[in-house]
C-alpha cells in the first residue's frame, strides 16, 4: 500500500509544474501515462516529495504503474508491476486477471496514521469497505465525493452486521489473552455425566481476533438449502444404544430420525422429574431443549470413529411404536455406514459413550472435509467455501505493546506466511494446544496517532509487517464560512497555525482539519470559540507542556490587540511582588491568561492568518 499511497497522494505535492490531472488513476493510455511521468520528475521538489514518500516509494510506483499499463495493452497484463505497486498483497482468490488494478490497492496489512483530526477514521470505513468489496482504494474516495460519504458507511455497517468487520482498540494494558486466547474460571460441571460440582474451575477463551479468524474460516451455508443446514449449526455427538453395529442404530439409518432412551421418566420432563435414580437430566436437555434443527449430528462408531453425518430436520417426539429408546428427532442424513477417524480433528480426544454432547473442537469446515472425502460432493450446493473477504480493524495501534498482544503469532500476519499461501505456518497455541493459522481472506486495518508516537519509534516487527497510508492535514478541504457577516477563511486559518507548529514542534503535531467541519452545520462566532477554548486551546497546552510563548506564537497573539489574545499576557515586576531583594537574584516575569473575551472577537481569528488586518 506504501507504493499505492505514494501514487494517490504525491503527485498533487509536486511544485513548479502544471499537470493535466494529479489523479494518475484517471490516465488510462501509457504513452499519456509516460510523458505526465517524466513531467513530474522535472518538479523542483520531486527529490523531497519522493524522499517523505519512505524509501523512494514515489519514483518505484511511477515506474511501476507504466510498466503495468504498458502491460495491459499488450493483453499480458503485468502481474510484476502488480506485485510491486503492492508490496505485501497477494491476488485475492478468485479474483479475474481481468480485474488487475483491484489487485494493486488489497494488501493485507495497513495502517493509517497521521495527527489527530485528519480523517483516519473517516478513512477506516472507506478503506474496508475497498477490501471487502476488492475495489481499489481510489474508486471508494471517488465514489464517497460523487455519491456521498453516508452510502458507503451502511455498506460498512452491514458488512459489520454480517460478521466481516470487527474492532477493537488498544491500550497499555489490553494483552495476548484478550486478543489471541486466555484462562477465565467457570462453574464446574461435568458434560457427560451430568454432574454439577459446583467447584470453580478454568476454560480457554478465544480472543476477539482468534474468535475473528476462526469465523473468516467457517464455511457459507446457503440460505434455503436442500438439506436444512441452518447457518451457523452446533456439531453434536450422539450414541445410538452405544457404539457399534445395534437394532436401534440400523433402525434410526433406514428411517431417517435419531433416538435416545430413559424412557421411565415418561414423554414429558420438567423441573419436577426425580432424575436421582437413573440420571440423564442433562442429556435429555440438550436432546429436547439444545439441539436445533439444522444442527449437524456425527454418529459414535467407536471411541475414534464415527459411521454416519446427519442434518436435524425435526423437532423432538415421543415414539408409541417402538418398544425403547422413544425419544426422537427426524435427521436428514448426509452419509451413513461410513467409518470415518475423527481423532486428529477432535484434538486427539476420544469420544465417550455419553449419548449427546457438543463437539466443540470440531467445526462445520471439518464436517465438509469429511463429506468431501466421502465424495459428497452434492452438499457443497449447501456449504461452500469462504471466499469472502474480511477486516480486522485495531484503532490506537501504537498504544499497545505489540510484543506483549500478539506474542510469536507476529509472523502469522505476514501474508506469504497466511493460510493456503506457499510459505504458510500453524503454531500451537499455548494455552489450547489448537493449531492456529491467519486466513488469506483476513485483512488488517489500524489506526494510529502520530502525535503519540511516530512511526519511527513503532516496534520494528510491526513495521516491517504493515504498509503506511499518511494522513495528513489537508486545508483544501475546508472553505471559507460567513461569521457574522464576515469572511474568515478557515483554510489558511489552518495552514498559518500548522506550518508555525512545524517549525516550533514537528509535523506530527499539527491540528486535523476534520476539528472544523462542524463550522459548515454551524457556522456562528459561537461555535467558533467553543472549538478554539475548548479543542484547539487544550490540544497547544497538551502539545507544548504549557509553554504559553509558543501558544501564543502559533495563535499569533504576538501580532494582535490585547483584547484579541487569546492567552493573554502579564508581566510581573518582581520588586514590587516581594519588595526589597538584596540577597536574591529575581528577573521580571510573565503570567498568562486564556482571555475568554477574544473568543467572541472575529479579528481574533482572521489575525492568525492575516497580519495586514492590524488595526
Amino acid at each position: 500500500m506504501q507504493y499505492v499511497s505514494a501514487l494517490s497522494t504525491s503527485p498533487a505535492k509536486l511544485s513548479t509544474i502544471k499537470l493535466e490531472t494529479t489523479n494518475v488513476f484517471e490516465i488510462a493510455d501509457a504513452s499519456q501515462y509516460s510523458s505526465m511521468r517524466e513531467a513530474m520528475k522535472q518538479a523542483e521538489n520531486f527529490n523531497l516529495v519522493n524522499e517523505r514518500a519512505g524509501n523512494k516509494a514515489f519514483q518505484y510506483s511511477l515506474d511501476y504503474y507504466e510498466e503495468f499499463l504498458r502491460g495491459r495493452e499488450s493483453g499480458l497484463g503485468s502481474e510484476v508491476a502488480s506485485s510491486k505497486l503492492s508490496e505485501n498483497s497477494i491476488a485475492t482468490e478468485g479474483a479475474s486477471m481481468g480485474n488487475a488494478e483491484n489487485k494493486l490497492l488489497l494488501d493485507k496489512n495497513t495502517i493509517l496514521y497521521g495527527p489527530p483530526g485528519t480523517g483516519k477514521t473517516y478513512h477506516t470505513v472507506l478503506y474496508a469497505v475497498s477490501m471487502i468489496e476488492r475495489k481499489p482504494v481510489i474508486a471508494i474516495l471517488q465514489e464517497a465525493e460523487t455519491d456521498g460519504y453516508d452510502q458507503i458507511k451502511r455498506r460498512f455497517e452491514a458488512y459489520k452486521a454480517n460478521g466481516q468487520i470487527a474492532f477493537t482498540t488498544f491500550h497499555q494494558s489490553y494483552g495476548y489473552e484478550e486478543f489471541i486466547e486466555g484462562i477465565k474460571p467457570k462453574l464446574v460441571s461435568d458434560d457427560n455425566t451430568d454432574t454439577v460440582t459446583g467447584e470453580i474451575g478454568y476454560e480457554i477463551v478465544p480472543g476477539v481476533f482468534k474468535r475473528f479468524c476462526d469465523e473468516a474460516q467457517k464455511p457459507i451455508v446457503q440460505a434455503s438449502n436442500d438439506y436444512g443446514i441452518r447457518k451457523e449449526p452446533t456439531i453434536w455427538k450422539v450414541s445410538l444404544w452405544g457404539s457399534k453395529e445395534n437394532p436401534v442404530k440400523r433402525d434410526c439409518f433406514n428411517n431417517n430420525r435419531i433416538r435416545i432412551g430413559w424412557d421411565s421418566y415418561g414423554e414429558i420432563v420438567n423441573e419436577e422429574t426425580d432424575y436421582s435414580q437413573f440420571g440423564g437430566r442433562m442429556i435429555i436437555s440438550r436432546f429436547i431443549n439444545e439441539m436445533r434443527s439444522g444442527d449437524i449430528v456425527l454418529v459414535l462408531y467407536d471411541e475414534e470413529t464415527i459411521d454416519a453425518i446427519g442434518v436435524v430436520t425435526g423437532d423432538y417426539e415421543w415414539l408409541e411404536d417402538v418398544d425403547t429408546f422413544k425419544r426422537s428427532r427426524d435427521v436428514k442424513w448426509l452419509v451413513k455406514d461410513i467409518r470415518e477417524n475423527i481423532m486428529e480433528l477432535n484434538e486427539n480426544t476420544v469420544m465417550t459413550q455419553g449419548s449427546v454432547y457438543r463437539l466443540n473442537r470440531i467445526s462445520l469446515s471439518d464436517v465438509l472435509t469429511i463429506l468431501q472425502r466421502q465424495k459428497t460432493g452434492h452438499v457443497s450446493s449447501a456449504i461452500q467455501s469462504n471466499n469472502n473477504n474480511y477486516v480486522f480493524i485495531i484503532d490506537e495501534i501504537n498504544r499497545g505493546n505489540i510484543s506483549k498482544i500478539f506474542g510469536e503469532l507476529i509472523t502469522l500476519i505476514e501474508p506469504t506466511k497466511r493460510i493456503g499461501m506457499p510459505e504458510e505456518i500453524m503454531l500451537k497455541l499455548p494455552y489450547s494446544q489448537d493449531l492456529f493459522g491467519v486466513p488469506n481472506n483476513v485483512y488488517l486495518l489500524a489506526t494510529m496517532n502520530s502525535a503519540d508516537r511516530s512511526i519511527a519509534r513503532l516496534d520494528t516487527a510491526l513495521r516491517r509487517r504493515f504498509s503506511f497510508a499518511e494522513m495528513m492535514p489537508d486545508p483544501s478541504t475546508l472553505a471559507s464560512i460567513v461569521v457574522n457577516g464576515e469572511l474568515l477563511n478557515i483554510a489558511k486559518m489552518l495552514e498559518a497555525l500548522n506550518k508555525r507548529i512545524e517549525v516550533l514542534y514537528d509535523r506530527e503535531h499539527t491540528i486535523g482539519h476534520a476539528y472544523f467541519f462542524e463550522l459548515y452545520k454551524e457556522p456562528t462566532l459561537e461555535k467558533l470559540g467553543h472549538l478554539f477554548e475548548h479543542t484547539i486551546i487544550p490540544l497547544l497546552q497538551e502539545y507544548f507542556y504549557d509553554n504559553y510563548e509558543k501558544i501564543r506564537l502559533v495563535l499569533s497573539d504576538n501580532n494582535k490587540l490585547d483584547p484579541e489574545q487569546f492567552i493573554a499576557r502579564n508581566k510581573v515586576i518582581v520588586n514590587e511582588l516581594f519588595g526589597i531583594l538584596d540577597e536574591h537574584d529575581l528577573e521580571d516575569h510573565f503570567t498568562y491568561k486564556i482571555n475568554g473575551a477574544a473568543f467572541s472577537q472575529i479579528e481574533a481569528y482572521r489575525k492568525i492568518y492575516d497580519h495586514n488586518s492590524l488595526a
